[in-house]
């Protein structure tokens, strides 16, 4: 029967795996081989040392030798033998000394001494010509005994001319010995320092295992691009943040959103946002879940995190689309109510009309149902003939109807004229909407509930003012109104409040513009809207805005034939 044999596990060389073990072994590769570069770099200038502390005490050898002046006078007296005064006297030195040999010459080079007394009497085997002219020498240099460290000086007479020279040589093999023992010693302490390195590599790298949780470094590379990765293609804005509070790490959709680039990473919150509801919410000052602010034209939602290090994460949704579906819920519902009271008060009316047919008051009849078209017709008329431009006078006439069941009377100021000549009519429909919507309900179930409107065009400035008659704002308030997230009111089914009036003016200074708040003749509040370069140039208004908008208007508005039923009523005299 075949049988397959057993896989060969091969022997893996290289580096391990794990992060602990790397970062060790490069601890001690990098402790060991500062030992060997300290060692190397203590040893190369030991034997220079070594060299010249041997010329040196050579050169002493020879000047104390040749201070003495019986030498010399036994150098001029007598002659170069094996048993000489001079042979005797300088064996005397170089037993006493250690030296390898102290010769003292002539100046004709003869040897007067040596070591080796059948040498006496001949001629030096080395060029003493410095010496002999005064200088002294220092050197390593090879002669009949070998390589030695010399020291070579003049040898005057009592007059103190130069008669000869003295000439000691110290054995190099003393000078290379006490350099190997040197070594022993140095590469104890080596050792020592390389164990106590390995003693310190050891906790680091036990700290790193547990800050790194044991990965590997090709681990964490393939972590840090999956984080690169996840972080530039999430949907949500990330923002991170040192203890300091400087930006640290933004990604693509943080950088969208707050209309920032990489030049704000190092800086502080302050310095790349400005100041601002946005800046407190990211910076911590302002605390919460789920916190809503305001940056240029979008609506933002917040989180933020700390991180164990000081610092903090913080993620930001875009919830512009959201409000804006949010509000035009709001406004459908009202109108689905405003139809539903208008389908009870048409099928009142359809019963009157009835009625009067049946008791065959025809004419009666007939004038009933032309007062209610008419009064419709006027309805849109009212507004037309003032707002110019159809999408405002579309949206003022809904929110009458709206008014109306709601109970409060809208009206139209009297000196109201907004040409068909505007730049952003979204946005001034955005600024009239929430403008509207805050006095409505800010009046309503109060007795005699009125709101106002005012929008006129001063040259190219749109102008715009909301009054109504509900409490008011108090002073220390009014800027507070303004604020991302801030309000009074109960929050509606979709979302949070507070984001109006901020949006108001977010969009008027978007544009160069200002709104402001203050007390209303009469009492309530009065919104006050500036918008400069709102229109296009001065000329002659569209053809066909009244036209354009009135069918438009007269589908969404109601009846007057009941007072103020359709919310719009005359302003009294």
């Amino acid at each position: 029967m075949h049988t397959t044999p057993p896989p060969v596990r091969r022997l893996r060389l290289g580096l391990p795996r794990r992060m602990f073990s790397q970062v060790l072994l490069m601890q001690m590769a990098i402790a060991a081989g500062v030992a060997v570069l300290a060692t190397g770099l203590f040893l190369a200038p030991l034997s220079h040392l070594l060299d010249d502390q041997a010329m040196r005490r050579a050169l002493a050898i020879a000047q104390s030798t040749a201070a003495q002046p019986q030498i010399a006078e036994d150098l001029r007296s007598t002659r170069p033998t094996p048993d000489g005064p001079v042979q005797v006297a300088a064996e005397r030195i170089r037993k006493a000394s250690g030296a390898e040999y102290v010769v003292v010459l002539n100046l004709r080079h003869v040897r007067w001494s040596h070591r080796d007394p059948t040498l006496v009497g001949k001629v030096v085997s080395t060029d003493p010509s410095k010496a002999l002219a005064g200088r002294e020498v220092m050197e390593i240099d090879s002669g009949t005994l070998g390589r030695s460290a010399r020291g070579k000086v003049p040898l005057r007479d009592a007059h103190g001319r130069i008669i000869g020279a003295v000439s000691v040589g110290i054995e190099y093999t003393t000078v290379r010995t006490r350099l190997i023992h040197a070594i022993p010693g140095l590469l104890a302490y080596a050792g020592a320092a390389l164990a106590i390195g390995a003693l310190v590599a050891y906790p680091i790298s036990r700290r790193v295992q547990r800050q790194t949780r044991d990965l590997a470094f090709s681990d964490i590379a393939a972590l840090l691009a999956e984080r690169e990765a996840m972080l530039h293609g999430i949907r949500e804005g990330v923002v991170a943040l040192d203890r300091a509070g400087r930006v640290r790490l933004l990604n693509d959709e943080a950088r969208r959103l707050l209309g920032i680039g990489d030049e704000a990473v190092g800086r502080s919150l302050d310095e790349a946002l400005g100041e601002g509801r946005t800046t407190d919410v990211l910076a911590g000052r302002v605390t919460g879940t789920d916190l809503l602010t305001v940056c240029g034209h979008r609506v933002l939602v917040a989180n933020r995190m700390p991180t164990d290090d000081g610092g903090a994460v913080a993620t930001l949704r875009d919830r512009t689309e959201l409000e804006q579906l949010g509000r035009e819920l709001d406004s459908t519902r009202g109108l689905i109510d405003a139809l539903r009271a208008q389908d009870h008060e048409h099928a009142n009316r359809m019963h009157i009309l009835l009625g009067l047919l049946e008791l065959e008051m025809y004419d009666d009849a007939a004038e009933f149902v032309g007062e209610v078209v008419g009064d419709h017709r006027a309805t849109a008329e009212q507004v037309t003939e003032k707002i110019h431009d159809p999408l405002v006078a579309a949206l003022l006439v809904g929110k009458a109807t709206v008014a109306g069941e709601r109970g409060v009377a809208l009206w139209i100021a009297d000196h109201t004229l907004l040409p068909d000549r505007l730049i952003d009519p979204q946005g001034l429909v955005t600024i009239v909407g929430n403008l509207v919507d805050n006095a409505l309900d800010a009046v309503a179930g109060t007795p005699h509930a009125r709101v106002e409107v005012d929008l006129r065009a001063e040259g190219r400035t749109a102008v715009l003012s909301v009054r109504d008659t509900g409490p008011g704002i108090p002073v220390e308030r009014r800027e507070l109104v303004f604020t991302d997230g801030w309000s009074t009111k109960e929050p509606p089914a979709h979302g949070k409040r507070g984001i109006g009036l901020s949006l108001v003016r977010r969009l008027a200074e978007r544009q160069g513009g200002s709104a402001r708040v203050g007390d209303a003749h009469g009492g309530g509040a009065e919104f006050v809207v500036v918008l400069p370069e709102a229109l296009e140039e001065s000329g002659p208004d569209r053809p066909g805005a009244a036209t354009r908008a009135a069918p438009g208007i007269a589908a969404s508005g109601r009846p007057a034939s009941e007072g103020t039923a359709d919310g719009l009523s005359p302003r009294p005299s």
